[in-house]
């Protein structure tokens, strides 16, 4: 850990770099839509006050909304500048993690430090819908990062830094660190010598501490109208209702798909291991050969509990999420035996290995590997073979000692942040804000009352209505994103159900304004080609048509 603070500069460099380019930041585009009306509400009561999602906060077992909303009052600024420095913060400290998880396998400082910039350029875990570098500023991302941070800790025997590390990551997401701690716990137990047990009790002094915290924290939460419910089991109408909006927690729905990928990273990350075992720490040893067990494990006891046992818990906990753990340590163990191979002076074994580790990020889908027809996939290939080039090239100038080291180190760390989504043209999200649409929110905002109800009767799938919640802090009667709900509220599945499927599934019809009216719904906002003819709108815009639906009362009679 000497060289920690030139290489903690190094790592910052790279986490704006990741940020800002790959694998990106996003707002508003994902689960933040449910997360910020939330805490919009937490913080004023009259704000949202109609709103379906954010009077059914799903934060009482974490402390995501108390730090965002004491972080707010403190510093004077918005959620989204407090949300996104958290997530900044956490992204650091988790490059940080796998910087000290690579020293301690006896990697260079310099080497190390590669091997951060790999894992900082993320994966996607298809099936469960999951992300090692998550994009947007919500618990499970922050939960992630500080894993990293505590298995980098737990590598070189800093067990209660590990454990407050782990502790804090507890407190922002319980169900992410539950593998780590099962890993943990197994680890503490197993016979070694007092002062090794000791110092490994010592570290779940912090977790203790954390569940009194959170503890006190779930029992003070305002603003919860309707409890999670852990134990009951789901109903037939309930389950169908979940398998259509929340199919990633329904193992069958994709697993026959996927099975074959997590297997491929699982023998990987094994074969990976087996090559740098004698560098690893024996707690080292524990959490990378561990936590892709636990991953794997995960699928059967999800399947389980939920589609055998219906247990209510399940869809809230998504115990599948946790195959997160055989992709990250199928890339970093891939990388560490990249080094190791190139130390030793086998450097084509070093970039064999380097493959699969840059695979991870560039192909999400690893059978796209065997795809070379189309442009776009031969792109792809080239990339990945350039990078993993380069790694190898910065590894063996390291392994030497050439002068030369420094320039290849930053070329070979930063290059992949820029070269993948640029030559490469791997996108990780769409662009799904746009000027009409942060004018309509504007508008509306500025224009309507704080109570006023809007309905996008035609907008579908489209997650357009959930940036406009949170931007325009007005209540939207029903949308699709707002759905994945059904995963922790009863009441707020058949409410959302029922809406959905009346008044946003059929599209808009001229015939349905009485029952918008009826239902207290303000104003909807249309699509241009649905424009009402000889209705004068309340605001327009290229995207966008905006109706005051008592007005229309008299156009449809």
């Amino acid at each position: 850990m000497r060289n920690i603070l030139p290489a903690a500069a190094f790592l910052l460099f790279i986490t704006i770099v990741g940020f800002l380019w790959f694998p990106g930041h996003t707002y508003l585009q994902s689960d933040t839509q449910i997360y910020v009306p939330m805490l919009e509400h937490l913080r004023d009561r009259s704000v949202l006050g109609n709103d379906l999602v954010a009077r059914s906060p799903h934060v009482a077992f974490t402390i995501y909304d108390e730090a965002a909303l004491a972080l707010r009052k403190i510093f004077k600024t918005d959620f989204q500048t407090v949300l996104s420095a958290q997530q900044l913060l956490f992204r650091f400290l988790g490059l940080i993690g796998v910087y000290l998880i690579a020293t301690s396998a006896g990697v260079a400082a310099p080497a190390a430090a590669i091997i951060s910039a790999i894992l900082g350029l993320g994966a996607t875990i298809v099936g469960p819908s999951v992300l090692s570098f998550e994009y947007e500023p919500v618990p499970r991302g922050f939960a992630v990062m500080l894993l990293l941070l505590a298995i980098g800790f737990a590598a070189h025997g800093r067990d209660v830094a590990a454990g407050a590390a782990a502790a804090l990551a507890f407190l922002y997401h319980p169900p992410t660190t539950a593998p780590f701690w099962l890993v943990y716990f197994v680890l503490t137990l197993w016979p070694s010598a007092t002062s090794t047990m000791a110092r490994r009790i010592a570290g779940l002094v912090p977790l203790m501490a954390a569940v009194v915290v959170l503890f006190v924290c779930s029992r003070l939460q305002p603003g919860i109208t309707e409890p999670q419910d852990f134990f009951s089991r789901i109903s037939p109408e309930h389950e169908q209702i979940q398998r259509i909006r929340a199919s990633y927690n329904w193992v069958s729905a994709w697993i026959g798909v996927w099975i074959w990928q997590y297997a491929a990273l699982a023998v990987i990350a094994a074969l990976a291991l087996w090559r740098t075992w004698r560098h690893l720490s024996e707690d080292l040893r524990w959490f990378m050969a561990g936590l892709p067990v636990v991953g794997l494990m995960s699928v059967p006891v999800s399947y389980i509990l939920l589609e055998g046992f219906k247990w209510s818990l399940i869809p809230q906990y998504q115990p599948a999420r946790a195959l997160l753990f055989v992709t990250v340590c199928a890339a970093l163990a891939a990388a560490l035996a990249a080094y190791h191979e190139v130390a030793s002076g086998r450097v084509t074994a070093g970039f064999l290995w380097l493959l699969p580790a840059y695979a991870v990020p560039i192909f999400p889908r690893l059978a796209d590997l065997f795809s070379w027809r189309s442009a776009g996939a031969q792109r792809k290939l080239l990339v990945w073979l350039l990078v993993s080039v380069g790694s190898t090239v910065a590894f063996w100038a390291v392994a030497r000692r050439r002068k030369w080291f420094p320039v290849a180190v930053a070329l070979a760390a930063a290059i992949p942040f820029y070269v993948i989504p640029a030559w490469a043209k791997v996108s990780n999200y769409p662009a799904l804000h746009t000027l009409e649409l942060e004018s309509l929110a504007t508008w509306a905002r500025m224009n309507t009352p704080s109570d006023a109800v809007f309905l996008f009767p035609d907008a579908g799938k489209d997650l357009a209505p959930g940036i406009f919640r949170a931007k325009a802090l007005r209540a939207v009667y029903v949308d699709w994103k707002s759905g994945g709900q059904v995963n922790y509220h009863r009441n707020f599945t058949d409410i959302w159900w029922e809406r959905w499927q009346t008044l946003v599934e059929p599209g808009f019809r001229l015939s349905a304004i009485p029952e918008y009216f009826q239902r207290g719904i303000d104003f909807i906002v249309l699509k241009p080609e649905h424009r009402i003819p000889g209705a004068v709108p309340a605001y327009a815009n290229r995207r966008y048509v905006v109706y005051y639906v008592p007005l229309l009362l008299g156009y449809t009679w």
